[in-house]
């Protein structure tokens, strides 16, 4: 292809370099950037956007993201082709369609070539995404095989939330206890731990508390919206991540970064929440950006998505975007689901439409910042009138609580004129930013199988 072609002639001319950032955008396709960076100009009273950090990269392309098998892609396939530059089935993780034969990803180019090599994000570090970097299995949902494999890679630095699911196996050792018997460090201390513990170990994972994991299933770390400042952040994986690997003093570092929350808001079509993630892998990419600034001439930064969620459209008909309204929202829809929960498990009898609607005021400014209409208004009391019938019957309270944050979910995205086409993934376009000797190659429409070869190509790797 003409990138491979031109991507020759710009690695023989430069030096190789060092250090490799790969962000990934779980989800991310070009609307989520696009309403991001209107709601930062509207946050400021203008039509238009306030540019967002990666997006402001010299260099940016469009990529296609159909798997071998879909026309639209899950995270298996998408991840795959991303690390790999190989495409597969669905639902596959770091092996071709035949579901057997093996393909190595860029990470482990890297390890071979002699490179320190970091795995991160912000869900389980056995997810679809980051798995494709070191797994070799026929199903994502494999997760103890997975993990298995994670604890085989040898790779320097994993972060993320937790092992997904790490006891499947009756009578078999956890996969805590498998990546401690190879060698790794566990801290679920957060960065304050990894300041005290982390540096001096050989190898090394990053994990966020064992209360939120419990909380959250191991599934992943919270929201952006809704962490506290005791959580394990992305931004705080990044920084730690760079601090690591520098130290293992190899010839410079590759380093995979997802945030992988962006899907989570955008399969729930939670709209403030989805803008708040994208803002989140921002502040992530600043760190790198921060170090790139240190490096210029030795750093790459590549940042893509492996599809686009929710197919989020700006727009709604009426010509009008009020994505302002959206301030407003200070919790994630999950996390609402969770508080009205718990405000009635703590006292059933004094939950009630008021306490109900503060909440909604404080958390969504439902009657604060955001005037609803007579219609929405009316669809919020029939929710609440359907948890009464509920507290009455004794039966599926939390079920009725859902219903009523689901409508508050589509409320938000009605005030602010956002449409979704789905709760799942679309074949839309993902963007790919760069920053860095030789990324002028990733300009233009590309296939998310060029990625990492041509990542690889100016790194100095072998693909294998």
């Amino acid at each position: 292809m003409l990138l491979m072609s031109t991507l020759v002639l710009a690695a023989t001319a430069q030096a190789q370099v060092k250090y490799v950032f790969y962000f990934i955008g779980d989800g991310m396709g070009v609307n989520q950037i696009n309403v991001t960076e209107t709601y930062q100009a509207a946050l400021k009273g203008q039509i238009g956007f306030e540019p967002i950090l990666m997006a402001n990269f010299p260099v940016v392309g469009m990529v296609n993201t159909y798997s071998a098998t879909n026309g639209v892609t899950d995270s298996a396939a998408g991840g795959t082709a991303l690390a790999s530059g190989h495409k597969t089935k669905n639902g596959a993780i770091g092996v071709l369609e035949d579901l057997e034969t093996p393909c190595t990803s860029i990470a482990q180019w890297a390890k071979n070539a002699g490179k320190a090599v970091g795995v991160a994000t912000n869900v389980a570090i056995t997810h679809a995404t980051p798995a494709s970097f070191y797994g070799h299995q026929p199903s994502r949902h494999m997760y103890y095989e997975i993990g298995q494999d994670l604890c085989r890679s040898g790779f320097d630095f994993f972060a993320g939330a937790d092992f997904h699911r790490p006891n499947t196996k009756e009578g078999d050792p956890t996969l805590r206890q498998q990546a401690q018997a190879a060698g790794y460090t566990i801290l679920t201390g957060g960065y304050k731990e990894y300041e005290k513990r982390g540096r001096k170990a050989d190898k090394l994972i990053l994990l966020q508390s064992d209360y939120q994991n419990e909380k959250l299933q191991s599934d992943h770390i919270p929201y952006a919206l809704d962490q506290d400042k005791n959580d394990l952040t992305l931004e705080q994986i990044v920084r730690a991540g760079i601090n690591y690997l520098t130290a293992k003093q190899t010839d410079g570092f590759f380093f995979q970064i997802e945030g992988g929350m962006i899907d989570y808001a955008c399969h729930r079509n939670d709209i403030g929440n989805a803008i708040n993630e994208v803002l989140d892998l921002d502040r992530a990419v600043r760190v790198a950006y921060e170090f790139y600034q240190q490096h210029p001439d030795e750093t790459i930064i590549v940042i893509s998505a492996d599809h686009e969620t929710g197919g989020l459209v700006m727009g709604t008909g009426s010509y009008e975007l009020h994505t302002d309204l959206l301030r407003f929202q200070h919790k994630s829809i999950d996390e609402l689901k969770w508080m009205l929960g718990q405000q009635y498990k703590r006292a059933p009898k004094r939950f009630t439409w008021a306490t109900v609607q503060k909440t909604l005021k404080e958390e969504m400014g439902f009657g604060g910042g955001i005037t609803l209409t007579d219609r929405q208004q009316e669809r919020l009391q029939r929710r609440w009138d359907a948890i009464e019938k509920a507290i009455a019957e004794g039966d599926k309270v939390q079920d009725r609580i859902s219903d009523l944050c689901e409508t508050t979910k589509h409320i938000l995205s009605e005030v602010a004129h956002i449409s979704w086409a789905s709760g799942g993934h679309s074949n839309g376009y993902v963007p790919v930013y760069a920053i860095g000797p030789g990324t002028e190659v990733f300009q233009g429409r590309i296939d998310n199988t060029e990625i990492a070869p041509a990542m690889a190509r100016i790194a100095g790797y072998k693909a294998e």
